[in-house]
């Protein structure tokens, strides 16, 4: 509180407007910044889905690439890659259940990638193999 204020007489309601305007400011640019650091987190990065705050961030050269997804699609439909069924929805950065899913190894045809790729409710998905945590729905 500015006591030269007090002492010169100044109401102490003046200082009172004036630090509620000032925490009021500091608010309004605390709440712009929140809102605006997302925004500019997801501009810089090659973010692929976020889900429940954790980013799964994959480069286009270790998913299937958009031109090769058609072919791709056609191949695991001809491989008969069965199904696996999950009551909840398939979401990038969703971890699949540790038992009753088989994994299978991407061919070379479609590109060198790290992950493995399963049918999970009708929709083929790339694993990371070792979390099984889900980093692209094949669409």
């Amino acid at each position: 509180m500015n006591w030269i204020a007090v002492c010169a007489g100044v109401p102490a309601l003046y200082i009172v407007r004036e630090l509620d305007m000032r925490n009021r400011i500091l608010a309004i640019v605390a709440i712009a910044g929140a809102i605006a650091a997302p925004v500019a987190a997801q501009a810089q990065s090659g973010t692929v889905g976020i889900v429940r705050g954790d980013t799964v961030v994959i480069e286009d050269s270790q998913g299937i690439a958009v031109d090769q997804r058609p072919a791709f699609r056609e191949y695991v439909v001809r491989e008969r890659v069965p199904t696996f069924t999950m009551p909840d929805r398939v979401v990038i950065g969703g971890v699949l259940p540790e038992a009753g899913i088989t994994y299978y190894d991407v061919p070379q045809t479609y590109g060198s990638t790290p992950y493995r790729y399963t049918v999970v409710n009708g929709q083929t998905v790339l694993v990371e193999p070792r979390s099984r945590r889900v980093v692209q729905v094949v669409d």
